[in-house]
């Protein structure tokens, strides 16, 4: 009986999803982006009841945790083999730089220091992936995960046209160039994808690339994460509950080790990909339909200002070491 009690909830989460997915077919922001915005509207103009409550909550929170774990049969570690040190380099030191930035920013802005570090996370790993992998061991609230995807997306949407622009308009980069430059600054794969095809294919494979290996550094950025957020616990006098890492990160882990090594074949690691893939879209209309326009008010011009600056420091270092490096 307890789990029937999830079944409004759950419907709820799942149709607006499928209508994100429809949506995202017209509308050039993904699916996970316009599963929150739509969970934002449906939330606070129709108000679901008491009711669909639970199911919205075992959504957003266990099949979330389904849909983290599920995140790693798209790591493949051997893709590093494909990129030379700089390139490497150049995916590190950014992601690196982009995280100390959000940190900095928070403070100038006097702003929530997990929301900034969201923020970065997202801009400068994998965007949505990437804030629901990590949002838990930060401890954001619903709110802070589900504006910080909406305004990441956004940023990378405009970022689809230009970046393009950038590299063979303004800097006038060889395609090789250019894919380097579009790989490591925009933040959904989508997003490189199309980007780096409307140059050439060339700079889109190579953008592709590059891509995948900043998803790659989500893999030790959660340990990190872990490592520090139970340090600072333990500085607060707070009392750190073991196992310290969570059981979707396990799952997470796992499951890149079977992508890596090809345990599984290639059609059963697309079926997983794909049941990763939409569960995250119903956890995010979950969270959606918990953010109030209240919050939005509140929040979403300091952070929506906080992403753009983030996402401009990206741009100027990427110009830069692109540049000079290659």
């Amino acid at each position: 009986m307890k789990y029937l009690s999830y079944g409004y909830g759950l419907l709820l989460c799942v149709a607006i999803g499928l209508v994100a997915i429809l949506l995202s077919s017209i509308i050039p922001l993904g699916a996970v982006a316009l599963a929150i915005l739509a969970g934002i509207l449906v939330g606070n103009i129709v108000k679901p009841g008491k009711v669909f409550a639970s199911g919205v909550t075992f959504c957003e929170k266990n099949l979330l945790s389904v849909a983290i774990a599920l995140m790693g049969v798209r790591l493949d570690f051997l893709i590093l083999e494909k990129l030379g040190f700089k390139s490497i380099l150049l995916v590190v030191t950014a992601l690196s730089l982009t995280i100390t930035v959000a940190i900095i920013l928070s403070k100038v802005f006097n702003f929530d220091k997990k929301f900034a570090l969201l923020l970065g996370i997202g801009n400068g790993v994998c965007g949505s992936s990437a804030i629901a992998a990590t949002e838990a061991i930060i401890g954001a609230s619903e709110e802070e995960v589900g504006l910080s995807v909406a305004i990441v997306n956004f940023l990378g949407t405009i970022g689809i046209f230009l970046a393009p622009f950038l590299a063979t308009v303004i800097f006038k980069f060889t395609d090789i160039n250019s894919g380097i430059f579009i790989g490591n600054t925009l933040q959904a794969v989508g997003q490189v994808v199309a980007a780096g095809f409307s140059v050439s294919d060339g700079a889109g494979q190579v953008a592709t690339i590059v891509k995948m290996t900043r998803i790659l550094m989500l893999f030790p950025l959660v340990f990190i994460l872990i490592f520090l957020f139970k340090s600072k616990r333990q500085d607060d006098g707070q009392k750190v509950k073991r196992p310290t890492i969570p059981l979707f990160i396990i799952g997470f882990v796992v499951f890149s080790l079977i992508s890596t090594f090809k345990v599984l074949p290639e059609s059963a690691i697309g079926v997983l990909s794909k049941i990763g893939h939409y569960s995250l879209i119903i956890a995010m209309s979950g969270i959606g339909l918990k953010i109030t326009f209240k919050s939005i008010m509140r929040d979403g011009k300091s952070a929506l200002t906080i992403g753009a600056l983030i996402f401009l420091v990206q741009l100027i270092f990427s110009v830069a070491m692109v540049s000079l490096l290659f």
